[in-house]
């Protein structure tokens, strides 16, 4: 480990998670234990709000609120989607970071998010490097889509599948407390990436016999197809859970909910509501019993249903993180690698943002079944360590502890 030369500032970004603090915590903590003449802030709003200089001291926080930290869902210190554009086409942003960084004397910058933050890691890195400034910049993954590359999985997802599983086995028992024919359509997040659905693919190692449909992003999706798909599904049991990524496409590339004009900064379509279009067309041709379930935004912050393993992987990621900055590296992202799968162990590594940035992980294609509407038992085997253990995150009342971060 190189000689500490500074401060530590950490902040979130992109979408939250139910473990995304967890990975804050467990920076903030390694931190301190190993730099104790240092500071550590975090930015609110992330990447946006530090230009703002909206940076907070976390001694001057509650010290029970820090405890707390790790088992708070969604982003403690408030998230954004803020696109960093190229320094040589807007140089003014980077001035500004790096003005705020010489203001409190940071030398260490993690940052906690996905896909797009891993992106403006990898411009700051960059444009650091190009001024001579002395920062080590480290990513620290985090994803329920789990479509970052060069990691095993991402801190996030296992609670997400973990949330969407369980929400799907008492779906199915709901769907079988009557006689007559019922269809029920899921509609989870998954914009390029079908982890999220894929993972579900996991209920047939409990129900046996579950009649199910998935549909994922991988696999074109045919309209007619999907009819006949569920058609032959209620004839072989007229009961029927169908699951669906929210951002499946036809053949011509377009969202199959083509009412979708409002984009994200980084120019990504707002989706939500595929599975209303879907359970439209299986009303008009084939049942008229089909309700629509889109699970939103539970599926990341339902830290009552969060993963143990999820928890302390995310820890782990962040306590590396400060490990590897204080080390002396930069430009890199921790990324997870799995060991084996029998006695399910994991480590950590480094990857290259630059490799990572703009790109997404897949389903394995051969991970679906021929008809591409459900998933082999590959993805049980994937899943299934990720999900493992229990937390607790409640009150004495029956309720989940809230803290005001505030």
């Amino acid at each position: 480990m190189e000689l500490i030369k500074g401060n530590l500032l950490i902040a979130q970004s992109g979408g939250p998670t139910s473990v995304i603090n967890a990975s804050a915590y467990g920076a903030i903590k390694e931190f301190i234990s190993l730099a104790s003449d240092y500071k550590v802030y975090a930015g609110l709003y992330g990447i946006e709000g530090i230009l703002e200089d909206r940076i907070i001291d976390i001694d001057t926080m509650d010290k029970n609120k820090i405890e707390h930290l790790k088992y708070i869902p969604s982003s403690a210190f408030g998230s954004c989607r803020y696109k960093l554009e190229d320094y040589d086409v807007n140089e003014e942003e980077y001035r500004k970071l790096l003005n705020i960084f010489k203001k409190y004397n940071i030398t260490y910058f993690l940052y906690i998010g996905g896909n797009d933050s891993m992106d403006t890691a990898n411009k700051l890195n960059i444009y650091m490097n190009k001024i001579g400034y002395d920062v080590s910049i480290i990513g620290v993954p985090k994803t329920i889509d789990n479509d970052l590359v060069e990691t095993d999985h991402c801190p996030g997802f296992g609670s997400a599948a973990k949330y969407v599983a369980n929400a799907c086995i008492e779906i199915w028992s709901d769907i079988n407390a009557y006689k007559k024919g019922s269809v029920v359509i899921v509609e989870v997040m998954g914009r390029d990436a079908g982890w999220i659905a894929a993972s579900t693919g996991i209920l047939k190692s409990i129900i046996p016999n579950v009649n199910q449909l998935i549909y994922l992003p991988e696999i074109s999706f045919d309209k007619s197809k999907f009819l006949i798909d569920v058609e032959n599904a209620i004839k072989k049991n007229n009961k029927l859970l169908i699951v669906v990524s929210e951002g499946i496409k036809g053949e011509d590339g377009e969202y199959i909910n083509k009412n979708i004009d409002e984009t994200d900064p980084f120019g990504h379509k707002r989706l939500g509501g595929v599975g209303k279009c879907l359970q439209n067309l299986v009303k008009k041709d084939i049942i008229k019993n089909v309700k629509f379930i889109e699970l939103g935004i539970l599926q990341r912050c339902a830290i009552h249903c969060a993963s143990k393993t999820d928890v302390e992987e995310s820890e782990m990621v962040g306590r590396d993180s400060v490990k590897y900055a204080l080390a002396g590296y930069s430009g890199y992202m921790t990324a997870i690698e799995r060991i084996n799968d029998d006695k399910y162990k994991y480590k950590t590594n480094l990857v290259k943002l630059l490799d990572v940035s703009n790109r997404v992980k897949n389903v394995p294609l051969n991970w679906i079944n021929e008809e591409g509407n459900g998933m082999k038992d590959d993805i049980i085997n994937y899943v299934q360590p990720l999900i493992l253990g229990e937390v607790n995150p409640f009150n004495e009342n029956g309720l989940v502890k809230y803290i005001n971060m505030n």
